[in-house]
């Protein structure tokens, strides 16, 4: 019985330097990058909430028109037009436009954290009841290991600070002597 890698004659293949080849992951191979990732822009929001608003108009219509005489229409038809307007309604107002982009979240986090930033990332959130876009920047200061870090949150629509906070880093590095490999 032959194994996969056996020949015919019993010889092992020789294999030449054009046999082998090395290449990168999909992943990582730059000669198909597009460009920067875009940051979906939360006013999309607003798309599904003109549905939902013409959905529960439509309903509130087809009760006002049935009445109280028609099989297909009841009091649930009624309900649920209200709870589709109010709905929709509601993805109106939070369908903020985020005019400010992560770079320019980084840029106001550099500024108020007081320390020249090294390493920093940005996470899209909402703030409020009324979902505002904010940019939750995550910072440390440029030593190595970090002495400090701080935490900003920007506002994605009016890029103003809503709130910050800076302290001393905690995490003990010391056994890490500049790097990261074990």
């Amino acid at each position: 019985m032959r194994g996969v890698n056996d020949h015919a004659d019993g010889q092992d293949p020789v294999l030449r330097d054009e046999d082998v080849v090395d290449a990168l992951p999909e992943d990582l191979d730059l000669s198909e990058f597009v460009g920067p990732y875009t940051f979906p822009n939360n006013n999309r929001r607003r798309i599904p909430a003109a549905i939902y608003l013409v959905l529960g108009l439509g309903c509130l219509a087809w009760w006002a028109a049935a009445g109280d005489s028609s099989p297909l229409v009841n009091t649930g038809t009624l309900w649920a037009g209200v709870g589709l307007v109010a709905f929709g309604a509601y993805g109106m107002v939070a369908g903020w436009t985020l005019r400010i982009d992560e770079t320019e979240a980084l840029v106001t986090a550099s500024g108020t954290v007081g320390f020249a930033v090294g390493h920093a990332s940005a996470q899209q959130v909402w703030h409020g009841v009324l979902s505002r876009p904010t940019w939750r920047i995550l910072c440390y200061s440029a030593e190595n290991p970090p002495a400090q870090r701080g935490i900003v949150l920007v506002d994605g629509v009016g890029g103003g600070v809503l709130e910050y906070f800076v302290e001393d880093n905690p995490e003990d590095w010391s056994d890490l002597d500049g790097s990261l490999t074990a």
